[in-house]
């Protein structure tokens, strides 16, 4: 009888991807599985994972609102309903596992899938773990997880380091240097940083750029700017045309071309794109976003800082900067060596996987 396995959770790409890619494998070890996603109704996994192919149902579930406390009166009544709604779909689908990726439909569903006796699984990307999946980890049958040293949130016994499953299109640039180069009509000779805030952009990141560009031009240093959809007008207006050394872009549509580029890489430290990082292998100067719960980027990125896989600016600080760090690493070479070999010894480029046989092992055990 075909596997019946449950994946919930998003509310951002790094949830998203990470859960697309552990179905797809799922289905390349066990092409009968059955999969069901379970979503938050509004956000963004509502629309990208019947792109990939998949049914998905939504939960009426919002996370707290940590700006206006008022607005979290409604949060109990929502619980509530969603974990009825959550009991409904286990019992409907007679799902095997339940896997959680973390966002906020996969604490209703990994809840109710605990109390109803479904095996669950959670895959725990960030180096340091959230409260939803400290609570759901007690009662989970296996954690997946990203980072060494979890066993301070979860059960030893418990824990695999699998790592994150990442967009391989995204990772795959071997040969590809010379392409990106001339599709981003850059100088092959001159050294390219890539500063990226990700899908959305990032305001902080924007503003290190803007205040850098005499000292990049006086370097040569060439900038690949991905500054995101909702920055490129203003910045656009505001900047004027840009010497050829700059490229402003609104988003990246090839994410593996502008790795290739890059001798060096300016990235926020969310868990999906550190994983991403860790295979490319290039020297990295992470910037992380304060404006997450439990400061979880700050943790990655102090996580690599630990092991000499990266250099890390605060937020508060990258204005003022984040441009002479750029200028200083890229004049090292020593040290830009020592970065990419650390990093590319924490890859783990088969983890959607080995996820999925975890999965699939917790179906055995059970049946």
């Amino acid at each position: 009888m075909a596997a019946k396995i449950i994946i919930s959770g998003g509310g951002t790409g790094g949830h998203i991807f990470p859960a697309i890619a552990i179905a797809d494998a799922l289905k390349r070890l066990a092409p009968t599985t059955e999969i069901l996603f379970v979503g938050a109704n509004g956000k963004m996994e509502m629309d990208r994972v019947p792109q990939a192919g998949y049914e998905i149902v939504g939960l009426d579930i919002v996370g707290i609102d940590r700006k206006s406390l008022w607005k979290n009166v409604q949060l109990p009544f929502k619980l509530m309903k969603s974990l009825w709604r959550a009991r409904e779909v286990l019992k409907a689908f007679q799902a095997d596992v339940a896997v959680g990726v973390g966002g906020y439909a996969s604490g209703p569903l990994l809840m109710m899938a605990g109390w109803m006796g479904v095996p669950t699984l959670i895959q725990e990307q960030n180096s340091f773990a959230g409260v939803t999946n400290r609570k759901l980890g007690k009662n989970a049958q296996r954690i997946c997880v990203a980072y060494t040293g979890m066993e301070q949130f979860f059960s030893e016994d418990k824990l695999i380091l699998t790592g994150n499953p990442i967009r391989e299109s995204s990772v795959t640039i071997d040969g590809k240097r010379a392409d990106a180069l001339r599709a981003f009509s850059l100088d092959p000779l001159k050294k390219t940083v890539l500063i990226t805030g990700g899908s959305l952009g990032a305001r902080t990141l924007n503003q290190s750029v803007k205040a850098g560009i005499d000292q990049f031009l006086r370097e040569d240093i060439q900038v690949i700017w991905q500054c995101g959809n909702y920055y490129f007008s203003s910045l656009q207006e505001e900047l004027g045309e840009l010497p050829q050394n700059i490229r402003l872009l609104p988003f990246l549509e090839r994410m593996d071309y502008a790795y290739a580029a890059a001798d060096l890489i300016v990235s926020r430290a969310g868990a999906g794109t550190i994983s991403e990082l860790a295979l490319i292998g290039k020297p990295v100067i992470l910037v992380p976003s304060p404006n997450v719960a439990d400061d979880h980027q700050t943790k990655n990125a102090q996580a690599l800082v630990e092991q000499n896989a990266a250099r890390w600016i605060r937020d508060r600080d990258a204005v003022e900067n984040l441009a002479g760090e750029i200028v200083s690493l890229l004049q090292n070479d020593q040290e830009q060596d020592r970065m990419s070999t650390n990093l590319r010894r924490l890859a783990r480029p088969h983890a959607d996987l080995d996820i999925a046989k975890e999965v699939l092992a917790l179906i055995e055990r059970k049946q």
